[in-house]
């Protein structure tokens, strides 16, 4: 296949990239952010969020549905360049990120703002990637059951759906019976940036996942991933 380049994509591309180190992202404190602040030049950016509702449900009566979480708010969304990632993007110069992650999220699922706002009360981490320049901000927002099925209906209907957005995922918030499917597996997709770990970190201050159940999902979906690693060696 021929390169065809970035053309207006070259000065993002690099932001999302496939195949992140995650220990490249460092998790950030008040003092961290302000000190890079005003040290490190030509900083960008970027912020997204997590739209989360509770809905304890048993699934075919066997397995806890606990509620609805999109990438875009507590479904993932499938991203432009075919990976998992939550609504948001780049913050604009002059732009606070609280200010993106509204923006973003009006033009990728459709948020109206008028009745949603993210604002700075929402905001539970931000992560730093030295070799990017790049500041990560992640927001979780708690909608109730009814209203999340209608943001999801929006999603449709946004702006950027079709070109930025090509559609929602709902994460499956159960472990199957052979410990694997379901969380578990969902974490093998390949994920934007460390959307992973921000999804991870949503769940556990959403409440969604205990301490407990969240390490038993993590050491199936890494056991599961190195036994596929194996198989493609031998």
């Amino acid at each position: 296949m021929a390169d065809i380049g970035w053309g207006a994509l070259e000065d993002s591309e690099g932001f999302g990239a496939l195949g992140d180190n995650i220990d490249d992202y460092k998790l950030l404190f008040n003092n961290d952010l302000n000190e890079l602040k005003s040290t490190v030049q030509n900083l960008k950016h970027a912020a997204h969020g997590m739209i989360f509702a509770k809905k304890p449900n048993l699934l075919w009566d066997l397995y806890d549905q606990k509620g609805y979480v999109m990438a875009s708010t507590n479904n993932m969304q499938v991203r432009f360049d075919g990976l998992l990632g939550f609504p948001g993007g780049l913050v604009d110069d002059g732009e606070e990120p609280v200010d993106g992650i509204n923006r973003e999220m009006h033009e990728e699922i459709g948020l109206d703002l008028e009745k949603y706002f993210f604002s700075d009360e929402h905001h539970i981490a931000s992560y730093y990637h030295a070799g990017k320049g790049l500041i990560l901000h992640f927001y979780l927002m708690e909608v109730s059951p009814e209203d999340y099925c209608e943001l999801e209906l929006k999603t449709l209907s946004a702006v950027e759906y079709g070109i930025e957005t090509c559609g929602i995922v709902r994460v499956p918030l159960f472990t199957m019976g052979d410990g694997v499917r379901g969380f578990p597996a969902y974490l093998a997709n390949q994920f934007a940036g460390n959307a992973r770990s921000e999804l991870i970190k949503g769940l556990l201050a959403a409440q969604l996942f205990s301490e407990k159940e969240m390490s038993v999902a993590l050491k199936a979906y890494k056991e599961y991933t190195e036994s596929q690693k194996s198989k493609k060696l031998l």
